[in-house]
Protein backbone atom coordinates (compact mmCIF):
# COMPACT_ATOMS: atom_id res chain seq x y z
CA UNK A 1 0.00 0.00 0.00
CA UNK A 2 2.74 2.36 1.10
CA UNK A 3 6.08 2.67 -1.13
CA UNK A 4 9.21 1.35 0.07
CA UNK A 5 11.97 4.09 1.06
CA UNK A 6 14.24 4.46 -2.08
CA UNK A 7 17.23 5.18 -0.31
CA UNK A 8 17.60 2.19 1.59
CA UNK A 9 20.72 3.35 3.19
CA UNK A 10 19.41 6.60 4.91
CA UNK A 11 16.73 4.60 6.19
CA UNK A 12 16.79 4.81 10.58
CA UNK A 13 14.86 2.43 12.56
CA UNK A 14 11.64 2.61 14.65
CA UNK A 15 13.93 3.14 17.60
CA UNK A 16 15.43 6.50 16.14
CA UNK A 17 12.26 7.41 14.56
CA UNK A 18 10.19 7.19 18.09
CA UNK A 19 13.25 8.95 19.65
CA UNK A 20 12.63 11.99 17.21
CA UNK A 21 8.73 12.05 17.52
CA UNK A 22 9.06 11.99 21.55
CA UNK A 23 12.09 15.26 21.51
CA UNK A 24 11.20 17.83 18.84
CA UNK A 25 8.59 19.99 19.51
CA UNK A 26 7.57 20.83 16.00
CA UNK A 27 6.71 18.97 12.69
CA UNK A 28 4.28 19.69 9.54
CA UNK A 29 0.56 18.29 9.06
CA UNK A 30 -0.41 18.17 5.69
CA UNK A 31 -4.21 17.47 4.60
CA UNK A 32 -5.57 17.87 1.23
CA UNK A 33 -7.17 21.18 0.94
CA UNK A 34 -9.35 23.21 -1.23
CA UNK A 35 -9.99 22.00 -4.88
CA UNK A 36 -7.40 19.18 -3.94
CA UNK A 37 -4.55 21.34 -3.57
CA UNK A 38 -1.74 19.72 -0.32
CA UNK A 39 -2.17 22.48 2.40
CA UNK A 40 0.46 22.40 5.17
CA UNK A 41 1.03 23.59 8.25
CA UNK A 42 3.45 23.97 11.43
CA UNK A 43 2.03 22.19 14.24
CA UNK A 44 3.23 21.50 18.23
CA UNK A 45 2.33 17.61 18.60
CA UNK A 46 2.68 15.08 21.23
CA UNK A 47 3.65 11.70 20.79
CA UNK A 48 1.62 9.04 22.95
CA UNK A 49 4.64 6.27 22.36
CA UNK A 50 1.99 3.49 24.33
CA UNK A 51 -0.51 4.23 22.08
CA UNK A 52 1.47 5.20 19.01
CA UNK A 53 0.17 7.99 18.31
CA UNK A 54 0.44 11.55 17.36
CA UNK A 55 -1.77 14.60 18.74
CA UNK A 56 -2.13 18.28 18.31
CA UNK A 57 -4.57 20.61 19.06
CA UNK A 58 -5.87 23.74 17.18
CA UNK A 59 -9.32 25.52 16.97
CA UNK A 60 -12.58 24.26 16.03
CA UNK A 61 -12.69 25.58 12.54
CA UNK A 62 -10.95 26.39 9.74
CA UNK A 63 -9.14 25.05 6.44
CA UNK A 64 -6.52 21.90 8.58
CA UNK A 65 -10.36 21.15 10.05
CA UNK A 66 -12.65 21.32 7.16
CA UNK A 67 -9.90 19.25 5.30
CA UNK A 68 -9.87 16.18 7.94
CA UNK A 69 -13.30 16.36 7.78
CA UNK A 70 -13.46 15.55 4.02
CA UNK A 71 -10.73 13.51 4.21
CA UNK A 72 -9.03 11.96 7.40
CA UNK A 73 -5.88 11.15 5.81
CA UNK A 74 -2.86 13.27 6.30
CA UNK A 75 0.53 13.16 6.10
CA UNK A 76 3.16 14.28 9.50
CA UNK A 77 6.64 15.18 9.06
CA UNK A 78 9.28 16.44 11.83
CA UNK A 79 13.00 16.62 11.90
CA UNK A 80 16.17 16.68 14.43
CA UNK A 81 18.26 19.86 14.31
CA UNK A 82 20.73 17.30 13.01
CA UNK A 83 24.52 17.42 13.42
CA UNK A 84 27.83 18.01 11.77
CA UNK A 85 30.67 15.79 11.50
CA UNK A 86 34.46 17.09 12.22
CA UNK A 87 35.45 19.23 9.06
CA UNK A 88 32.58 18.85 7.55
CA UNK A 89 30.46 22.06 6.53
CA UNK A 90 27.26 20.38 5.98
CA UNK A 91 24.49 19.31 8.66
CA UNK A 92 23.48 15.51 8.87
CA UNK A 93 19.14 14.99 9.70
CA UNK A 94 17.23 12.73 10.63
CA UNK A 95 13.36 13.56 9.69
CA UNK A 96 10.41 11.07 10.11
CA UNK A 97 7.08 11.08 7.88
CA UNK A 98 4.44 9.57 8.65
CA UNK A 99 1.42 8.83 6.72
CA UNK A 100 -2.12 7.97 9.00
CA UNK A 101 -6.00 8.93 9.23
CA UNK A 102 -6.48 11.96 11.72
CA UNK A 103 -9.34 11.95 13.54
CA UNK A 104 -11.43 14.55 15.26
CA UNK A 105 -11.19 13.83 19.46
CA UNK A 106 -14.83 15.19 21.19
CA UNK A 107 -14.50 13.38 24.50
CA UNK A 108 -13.68 16.01 26.57
CA UNK A 109 -11.76 13.29 29.10
CA UNK A 110 -9.17 11.90 26.38
CA UNK A 111 -8.63 15.91 25.49
CA UNK A 112 -7.84 17.30 28.52
CA UNK A 113 -5.22 13.96 29.22
CA UNK A 114 -3.78 14.57 25.77
CA UNK A 115 -3.81 18.73 25.81
CA UNK A 116 -1.97 18.38 29.35
CA UNK A 117 0.92 15.87 28.24
CA UNK A 118 1.38 18.34 25.02
CA UNK A 119 1.27 21.07 27.55
CA UNK A 120 3.71 19.72 29.41
CA UNK A 121 6.33 19.18 26.42
CA UNK A 122 6.22 22.85 26.27
CA UNK A 123 5.23 24.87 29.30
CA UNK A 124 7.64 25.24 32.03
CA UNK A 125 5.15 23.97 34.32
CA UNK A 126 2.23 22.06 35.50
CA UNK A 127 0.64 24.78 37.17
CA UNK A 128 0.91 27.05 33.42
CA UNK A 129 -0.39 24.12 32.19
CA UNK A 130 -3.21 23.59 33.93
CA UNK A 131 -4.17 27.73 34.07
CA UNK A 132 -3.69 27.48 30.17
CA UNK A 133 -6.25 24.57 29.97
CA UNK A 134 -9.28 25.60 32.78
CA UNK A 135 -8.88 29.28 30.42
CA UNK A 136 -8.78 27.99 26.80
CA UNK A 137 -10.06 24.47 27.27
CA UNK A 138 -13.30 24.86 25.52
CA UNK A 139 -12.11 26.30 22.41
CA UNK A 140 -10.06 23.29 21.99
CA UNK A 141 -9.99 21.05 18.92
CA UNK A 142 -7.86 17.78 19.97
CA UNK A 143 -6.99 16.06 16.45
CA UNK A 144 -5.42 12.55 16.77
CA UNK A 145 -3.46 11.07 14.13
CA UNK A 146 -3.27 6.99 13.83
CA UNK A 147 0.26 5.99 12.16
CA UNK A 148 -0.75 3.53 9.52
CA UNK A 149 3.12 4.05 8.11
CA UNK A 150 6.13 5.52 9.35
CA UNK A 151 9.80 5.82 8.07
CA UNK A 152 12.91 7.55 9.13
CA UNK A 153 15.47 8.75 6.73
CA UNK A 154 19.11 10.52 7.89
CA UNK A 155 20.43 12.58 4.91
CA UNK A 156 23.51 14.51 4.35
CA UNK A 157 22.62 18.01 3.36
CA UNK A 158 25.62 18.19 0.93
Amino acid sequence: MFREMRRKKQEVNKEECVNILKTEKRGVVSVIGDNGYPYGVPINFYYDEENEKVYFHCAKEGHKIDAIKNCSKVCFTTWNNGFKKEGDWAFYVTSVIIMGDAKLITDETVICDKVRKLGLKYFPTKEEVDAEISRDIKRVQLVEISIEHMTGKLVHEK
